[in-house]
């Protein structure tokens, strides 16, 4: 679990991520951060996501962009990213640990979790383009 306090700056940001399904960048929380707190610094915001990330509290996903996106479910699920809008919402589908057993008997890894994430285009960017 989380070693070190929970202070007010990381109980903030750890309910905000927690009541959000927008998976929001580090500068996306710390605008939400600063309506609240608005002494907050940028470098604050960013150290407690990575202390967050680290205890298993939040998920930091790597969508192959510079900044990353962060996650307060942290149970097992799949992501769809819009390609178009940058847009990442939860899949409804129940993650698969089978997946992880089938890929350990082809490779000598043990494997401790796995991230899938579907790309396309989300229904707001699809209607767009079909006008």
């Amino acid at each position: 679990m989380l070693k070190s306090r929970m202070t007010r700056q990381k109980k903030a940001i750890l309910e905000e991520l927690r009541n959000s399904d927008s998976h929001p960048t580090a500068d996306e929380i710390y605008e939400r951060i600063r309506q609240k707190i608005p002494k907050i610094s940028l470098g604050t915001v960013y150290r407690n996501l990575e202390t967050l990330s680290s205890s298993g509290m939040i998920k930091k996903l790597d969508i192959g962009h510079p900044q990353k996106r962060y996650d307060g479910r942290t149970g097992s699920h799949y992501h769809a990213h819009c390609i178009n809008c940058d847009r990442v919402d939860d899949l409804p589908a129940n993650s698969d640990l089978a997946i992880e057993d089938a890929f350990s008997h082809l490779c000598e890894y043990h494997i401790t979790g796995h991230q899938l994430t579907i790309f396309g285009l989300c229904p707001d960017c699809k209607k767009k383009e079909k006008n």
